[in-house]
């Protein structure tokens, strides 16, 4: 222990070193038109705060606004949707909500709901976003969601989405994550159990609201740093059914993908499999690899800390994977087929 906290004042003058060349912007000439990226702001994306929180207590969806509902929902239409048949809102059964979280002092956790395309009795998915703290419209838009954006940003059918066989849910979660917020900082979650506690609560709230899914299987997925919060999730409810607490949830399994479950094993492999790849050479290898011993010491002290110690791993083991991106130039690390 007195060996990582004598490195630490080390690590983080390393990071600023770091910092200090390193330029975090979306002014990029390979980024999309100005609309796009008016969207993408629009969709808190890119937040101009790291976490929201909301510093007038009277901004935003209120407890005297609703009484003693802590589920307010709607349903809509994207107006931006492209669709042949001209489907009307109650035939697509989407819906947008907020919920007032329980167990905390002014926290609103927002989602949108997909009712399937197939049949109401399809299972209900949840899908969370990892990061922490990205918002989970990324994976709605660009990935499983019910639409892929067209180049002149209108909206249409995905033919992949999850929608096609499921109810989906897509959650803005931890509280501050895309539209989620508070007003009281102390709303801000700093472990897998808080984070469990609220979407579990969540789903009490949404099962209520929509007694007809209730009896359908549940799924929870996700992707990245969702590998910390699905099993936590899954964990919180089993042990809710079985201390028969509120409505039981059907579930019946768990997915993670491309998770983020172990960074001190996890961060090794990135070289190894860009070397196997061909997408760096073995010298470019021998000398990521000498940045391995700064990560894997970061990684020990933010298990002690949690707090600055976590954002100077974070930077530390980060190099490595950009350090890998600066040399493969336009490859899309999510599939290195394409660009």
């Amino acid at each position: 222990m007195e060996s990582l906290m004598i490195l630490f004042p080390l690590i983080l003058l390393l990071l600023a070193s770091i910092a200090s060349a390193t330029t975090l912007t979306l002014e990029n000439p390979s980024f999309p038109s100005t609309p796009a990226e008016k969207m993408i702001r629009d969709f808190n994306l890119f937040p101009e705060r790291t976490v929201n929180i909301l510093e007038d207590e009277n901004a935003g969806l209120r407890s005297s606004s609703v009484g003693e509902k802590k589920l307010v929902e709607k349903r809509f239409k994207f107006p931006n949707f492209v669709d042949p048949n001209g489907v009307s809102v109650d035939d697509l059964g989407h819906h947008a909500g907020y919920y007032q979280i329980e167990h905390s002092r002014a926290a609103r956790m927002f989602y949108f709901f997909f009712e399937s395309r197939g049949h109401k009795t399809d299972p209900v998915v949840i899908w969370l976003t990892g990061g922490p703290g990205c918002s989970s419209e990324l994976a709605l838009f660009y990935e499983n969601g019910p639409f892929k954006i067209e180049k002149n940003l209108s909206l249409v059918w995905n033919e992949y989405g999850w929608d096609q066989a499921s109810n989906l849910l897509f959650v803005d979660q931890p509280t501050g994550t895309g539209f989620s917020y508070s007003s009281d900082k102390r709303d801000i979650r700093h472990d897998e159990q808080g984070v469990s506690d609220d979407l579990y609560d969540f789903l009490q709230a949404f099962f209520k609201e929509h007694p007809e899914f209730a009896k359908n299987d549940f799924f929870i997925t996700g992707e990245s740093y969702a590998g910390h919060y699905i099993p936590a999730f899954a964990a919180r409810v089993h042990e809710g059914n079985k201390a028969k607490q509120g409505i039981h949830i059907n579930l019946k399994g768990f997915a993670i993908g491309n998770g983020l479950t172990d960074p001190l094993i996890q961060y090794k492999a990135y070289t190894d499999y860009a070397l196997d790849m061909e997408i760096i050479k073995e010298s470019d290898y021998k000398n990521i690899n000498r940045r391995l011993p700064v990560c894997e010491t970061a990684i020990k002290l933010c298990g002690t800390d949690g707090t600055t110690a976590c954002m100077a791993a974070y930077l530390a083991c980060n190099t490595i994977f950009s350090s890998i991106k600066a040399i493969a130039d336009n490859i899309n690390h999510y599939d290195i087929r394409k660009q």
